[in-house]
Order: structure tokens, then sequence, then C-alpha cells
């Protein structure tokens, strides 16, 4: 374990116990880990995940530091750290981002299939990183973090503004590996997104980098849909969260997609029955992308004949890697250009954790950061 400076502390939310509040404490700001650094974390941000992992949805270790997003500047590097995953040379007080998990490079999916989403051993901050495993301070919501050899970890422009490139940290990089590797949204489609949190404006603002020739957002409620209208994110955007009768709706997304259904459907809600509707929103040879079933919520029923019938593509994406977190932070500058994204996020300081919480559980704000 790396000397901890005592005289130094920082704040941190730690997750303690399934189910219960979460608690702000205080630890020693550690030196950089051999071959790595610590960074001063300006800006944590909540997913929709880490409400999954505070109510015991998946199977993590603790007590641990949340936050698998974060974006900071470069307190202190370790001996012959010097540049960031591009090559850009790095230095105390630069900005950066880095990628949550860290692929093991030994297991099947690394080293055979080339699938290091997929790594066996996938080492993530945030999320199964405990107070005991080295450092304590291994997750972003706190006021520091220290970061492990084989971090991709990539420095910003000065240009980028801070809040812009949080509003997508974790949904942008989830978006560019499906859009990239998984799905490619091609010249001239019309793509139809059902989700309006955070990675269904994702993939709808890299869906209009990449040329689609109409992007229909279905989601809700009606504040996302008028911030993501107000943003530039999306063509048509229609509320079905709130509606009373949704297969109406249903109806109207395949109207605005042309009638007979999209070119591509990406699915980013995260909810089991919106997958049953997304198979009947694609066109009789198209595709269907399911990024957001990243925690297992339960079944649902479906038809298979809508899968023969349109003779469809169904192609799942799993997370991302540190390449693709490159990728994002590389789009940003086209991303900011076009997309109004600081005036997505909301952000709370760490001591309000609590409250930030709330508003991404009931969907009032669209991405939400805690600040420190």
């Amino acid at each position: 374990m790396s000397e901890t400076r005592e005289a130094a502390r920082s704040q941190a939310v730690v997750l303690e116990e399934f189910g219960k509040p979460l608690a702000l404490r205080e630890f020693g700001i550690p030196s950089p880990p051999e071959g790595g650094m610590t960074v001063n974390c300006t800006y944590g941000g909540i997913c929709g995940t880490d409400l999954h992992l505070q109510q015991g949805h998946l199977a993590i270790p603790t007590p641990l530091v949340l936050g698998h997003e974060g974006l900071g500047t470069v307190r202190e590097l370790a001996d012959g750290v010097t540049h960031d995953a591009n090559g850009a040379a790095l230095r105390p007080g630069d900005t950066v981002m880095w990628a949550s998990s860290i692929a093991c490079g030994r297991c099947v999916p690394c080293t055979q299939h080339r699938e290091p989403t997929l790594c066996q051993n996938r080492r993530t901050y945030g999320v199964n990183r405990t107070l005991d495993d080295g450092p304590g301070l291994n997750g972003a919501w706190a006021q520091h973090i220290a970061l492990r050899p084989g971090t991709t970890v990539v420095r910003l422009d000065d240009a980028i503004d801070p809040l812009a490139a949080m509003s997508l940290a974790c949904a942008g990089p989830t978006a560019v590996h499906a859009l990239y590797e998984r799905r490619p949204v091609r010249l001239g489609e019309v793509v139809v997104v059902q989700g309006s949190g955070p990675v269904g404006l994702a993939a709808a603002a890299l869906s209009q980098l990449a040329g689609a020739a109409k992007v229909i957002i279905v989601g809700g409620p009606a504040g996302r849909l008028e911030a993501a209208a107000a943003a530039g994110i999306g063509d048509v955007h229609l509320n079905i969260a709130e509606a009373e009768d949704p297969n109406q709706v249903l109806d109207r997304v395949r109207e605005a997609a042309g009638g007979d259904g999209a070119d591509l459907v990406i699915e980013c809600a995260g909810v089991p029955g919106a997958v049953a509707q997304g198979l009947r929103l694609a066109r009789r040879g198209g595709s269907y992308l399911i990024i957001g079933q990243y925690t297992d919520a339960g079944d649902t029923l479906l038809n298979p004949h809508q899968i023969v019938y349109r003779q469809l593509d169904v192609v799942g994406s799993w997370a991302f890697t540190g390449a693709h977190l490159a990728e994002y932070v590389k789009l940003l500058p086209a991303l900011t250009a076009r997309f109004g994204l600081r005036d997505l996020v909301t952000s709370y300081p760490l001591s309000e954790h609590a409250t930030a919480l709330t508003a991404v559980s009931e969907a009032t704000v669209i991405k939400a950061v805690l600040a420190s």
C-alpha cells in the first residue's frame, strides 16, 4: 500500500451497507501508486448504475468509495509517469478524465477474444475496489482519487468545459463502443433511440454526428425531452413515459421513421419491457442495438417472430474500455460545438450526495455530478 500523508485530508462518499444512507468519511491523501498518480477530483458523475449499487442490486464488495466516472486535475505523478494515453505530456494541474476499468489482460476474453470489456477480472473504480484495496480513495465521489498503473488517463484541452465533458462521462464512451464497434450508424439512416437519460442522449448525439438523416428520441419525462431538444439533441422527441396509451406513441414513432420503421433502433432505457417495443420499431432488414440493459432488471415477454419476420440484426453492447474513453474525449470539441451539453448537468456538493441521488432516481435531472 502506498504511504498515506496523514497531514492532508480528503472527504469521500462511502457505501458501507446496501440500502442504507451513504457516509461522508475522511481519509488521508495517499502518495501516487507506483506507475500511477493522484488526482484532485473536480467532479464525480452519478450514473444510474450507482443507484443499483447503493441498493444492492449488483454483487460488489463493501465498504468502498463510490463513483466510476470522474474528472479532475493531476495532483502528483509517480516517478516515470510523464504522458497520458494519447502521448500528451502530463503535469500537475492538467485536467484529466480516466477510464473506470482496468482489464487484466490474462483471461480468455482479453487474450483470445480481443474483448477487454468482457474481462473476467476487470477492476473498476467506484464498483469493486474496496477501502482495503490499496489506497482507500478508489472512487470519484471524493476530493481525491489514487489512479493505478494501467488506468487509461486522457488530458483534456483547456478549451473544453469540464461540466460539458461530464454530461456524458460514462454514457459517451459506452455509446462510442456501441456505435463504433458493435453496430455503427450509417450515413442517411433513420435512428430511433429508446430512452432520454444520459445514455440515450449520448447515442442520439453521436448518431447525429455520424450522419443519421433523422434521430427520433422516445422517452420521458417531458422535462428530459425538452432539455434534449433545447440542447439540439434529436430531431423528434416523443414522450412515452407519461403517455396514457403507449401504443399510440409507438405508432407516432413508426410514422416519424417513415412508416416502415427505423433503420436502427437503439435501446438505452434500461427497462426490460422496452425491448419488445423496440423490436417493432425497426424496419424489415433493420438493426436493434441494445445498450441500456446494464443491470439485470428481470425478464420480459417478446415475440421472436418479430425478429425473424423483420430479419433483424439484434446486437448487445457492454460497457467500454479506455480506448472508447479516449475516442469520447477526442469527440468533445465536435460534441460541444454542436450540442448544449453543459446545460444537461446539475452540480451538487459532496455533502448533498443524498439529494443528488434522489434527483437522479426521480429523473428530475438529466445528469447529476458531485463537485469537490
